[in-house]
């Protein structure tokens, strides 16, 4: 399977769980379904941006960095939106998006196949 579309698989999927993290803040709860659908999205992009890096750059190390910074910054962009009350959920949002972007990064690198020259 080609890095970007690995990406794209594994960002939807991971962004799911990612999504589901919201349940461990209650005062969110009742929005949990449109939480999820919009990590799954976030999911998505940051895993075709991350693929489409892989299958230019062949090394692990830049590959988790770029995959960090991928998810940290998509991560920010959606915390940057305040909630129903005007509060933001820093934390709960920007740290299990760079660890999506982290395991990106990794498993395109890992398993995607490499761009045919």
């Amino acid at each position: 399977m080609s890095k970007p579309v690995l990406g794209i698989i594994l960002g939807v999927v991971l962004g799911i769980f990612d999504g589901l993290t919201a349940w461990f803040t209650p005062e969110v709860r009742d929005a949990l379904a449109g939480i999820v659908m919009g990590s799954s999205f976030k999911g998505l992009l940051a895993g075709l941006i991350i693929g489409f890096f892989s299958r230019k750059v062949s090394d692990m190390t830049k590959g988790l960095i770029f995959g960090g910074i991928v998810g940290l910054a998509l991560a920010t962009l959606v915390a940057a939106m305040p909630g129903e009350n005007g509060e933001h959920y820093w934390l709960e949002i920007m740290i299990p998006g760079t660890i999506v972007g982290i395991i990106l990064g990794w498993a395109t690198q890992r398993y995607g196949k490499p761009a045919v020259a």
